[in-house]
């Protein structure tokens, strides 16, 4: 299976939260999983980050410095393939974040791990983060 995560599935795996389901954690933690991370998702924890909207158990870049490291973990940057195709989906979800990464699954064939209900609104796999 080939993942991308949304990123409150990042924050509750870094921090350990029950919130993410145990069929969702085995699956970002499995071997035979290749698991994305979007650098919207860094970009996004960032500004919540700097809001105080996030915490850590440890400072903030220490905790992206341990998903940068996990090495099942592969860093996904945006491309004007992406800006392009997360430009044009449809207005159902407004969130620019959100819609990066749909527009990147959708061209790299990954699924979403999210318990955002408005992904399931686009043409997209997805695996329930609280499953």
């Amino acid at each position: 299976m080939r993942l991308l995560l949304d990123t409150h599935v990042l924050v509750w795996w870094l921090n350990a939260d029950k919130k993410l389901g145990e069929r969702a954690r085995r699956a970002v933690e499995s071997d035979a999983a290749g698991v994305w991370l979007s650098a919207a998702v860094f970009w996004e924890m960032s500004i919540k980050a700097a809001a105080g909207q996030l915490k850590f158990p440890v400072p903030f870049t220490q905790a992206v410095d341990r998903a940068r490291e996990y090495t099942r973990f592969q860093p996904m940057s945006i491309d004007a393939a992406h800006a392009t195709a997360a430009g044009a989906l449809p207005l159902r979800h407004r969130d620019p974040f959100d819609r990066m990464l749909i527009a990147q699954a959708q061209l790299e064939d990954l699924t979403i791990v999210t318990s955002d209900a408005q992904f399931g609104d686009y043409d997209v796999p997805l695996l329930d983060a609280r499953a």
